[in-house]
């Protein structure tokens, strides 16, 4: 059976640990044939958004063939509503049995549409990246973008599609709520981790040597935390403020990531604290050494990928307190935080940090169910259902 992945409703970044990467992969593990049809929309070593040279077809460090369409036109129209050149051509040539779309929001979808027509057998799933934290925020993107335009090219895929997936309880409830689908036919798909990297982290001592590489003793308490440092994540700072502001030179801080412009002359005075360890910009594969090196991981801003990967790898969290985000929680591994303050960040640590007991039974339960939940290999058998 050959599964073909299309992602032309935003970017697919090549060495990232995204879901668009993850899902491929491990289908491929499980014995299928696999392609991805994606946009050229990419992100550079840095993190940055980049676009790549297309038409181009190549294979991917995954061993995995992708085919990248260029955009229709040179008008920054075509690329706002994600028109491209040779989308039914790619899909003639890829031949799937399953075709699964990652994000229905792009105007090729009548391409898409005019493909399965003709081709009736294929199964076809659609899974949703937008919420209210990062999508539909002004009345624009909301009435004009989400209202209309997506909501008409997801309508348009519901006839031919299995499944709906939402990545997040609150995806689910946007593809109901604002694109109006069939409830019957969304479900929440969890993200997840990379099950190589996870037992990678756990079988080749890197505990001890990434604390070593970074100056942080045995005896530390370290806090994990990391990815993009900008203005929708500036409660970053208030976590290194926390940190510093504690009473225990043993409490140290390890950041990954990088500054935005505006929050960089902050962030850089921060760094210099001897409470914070600043590793720079690292490869999303890398970010398993830092959760295995700490003692609890802490995100106080916006959702990230790295909430379920750090689940997964069995390490106690401290998250924010965000409505439909609370599917992390799997059994008490996990604390929610109302208060991303400073003042209320250094007390919630402080309560985890001086209670050993608290901490080892928000350990045993992520250690116990953490992988269940969010290995992407099982998360890969568990969306062709």
């Amino acid at each position: 059976m050959k599964i073909v992945h299309m992602c032309l409703a935003s970017f697919f970044p090549d060495n990232y640990s995204y879901q668009e990467n993850m899902l491929p992969k491990f289908h491929k593990k499980l014995g299928y044939e696999v392609e991805v049809i994606a946009s050229p929309q990419s992100y550079d070593e840095h993190g940055k958004a980049c676009l790549v040279p297309a038409p181009d077809e190549y294979i991917n460090e995954n061993g995995i063939k992708v085919t990248r369409l260029p955009f229709k036109g040179k008008s920054s129209i075509a690329k706002k509503l994600r028109r491209y050149s040779g989308t039914c051509e790619a899909l003639e040539k890829a031949a799937p049995d399953v075709l699964f779309i990652h994000g229905g929001q792009f105007s090729d979808m009548d391409r898409v549409v005019k493909y399965l027509k003709s081709h009736r057998d294929v199964r076809v799933y659609v899974d949703n990246h937008a919420d209210f934290s990062n999508s539909a925020k002004n009345p624009i993107s909301k009435i004009i973008y989400h209202g209309m335009i997506w909501k008409r090219c997801e309508k348009m895929i519901e006839p031919y599609a299995v499944k709906f997936y939402g990545v997040l309880p609150a995806r689910v409830d946007f593809l109901k709520d604002v694109y109006g689908l069939p409830p019957e036919k969304c479900e929440l798909l969890v993200m997840g981790a990379d099950d190589d990297l996870v037992a990678e982290a756990k079988n080749r001592g890197l505990r001890e040597k990434i604390r070593a590489e970074y100056g942080l003793k045995t005896t530390d308490f370290v806090i994990a935390t990391g990815g993009k440092i900008n203005a929708n994540r500036p409660e970053t700072l208030s976590l290194m403020e926390a940190v510093i502001r504690l009473d225990r030179p043993d409490v140290r801080l390890l950041v990954f990531g990088n500054a935005s412009d505006e929050l960089k002359p902050r962030f850089d005075e921060l760094c210099k604290s001897g409470r914070i360890v600043y590793a720079g910009w690292i490869k999303s594969s890398e970010t398993y050494g830092m959760f295995e090196a700490s003692d609890l991981v802490v995100f106080p801003g916006l959702h990230s990928v790295m909430w379920e990967q750090a689940v997964a790898q069995g390490k106690p969290c401290l998250f924010r307190d965000i409505e439909g985000f609370h599917h992390v929680d799997i059994g008490g591994n996990a604390v929610f935080l109302k208060d991303v303050s400073t003042d209320g960040l250094a007390k919630a640590i402080s309560d985890v940090a001086d209670n050993p007991e608290k901490l080892n039974e928000m350990k045993r339960a992520a250690e116990e169910k953490g992988m269940k939940e969010f290995s992407y290999l099982e998360i890969a058998r568990r969306c062709l259902l």
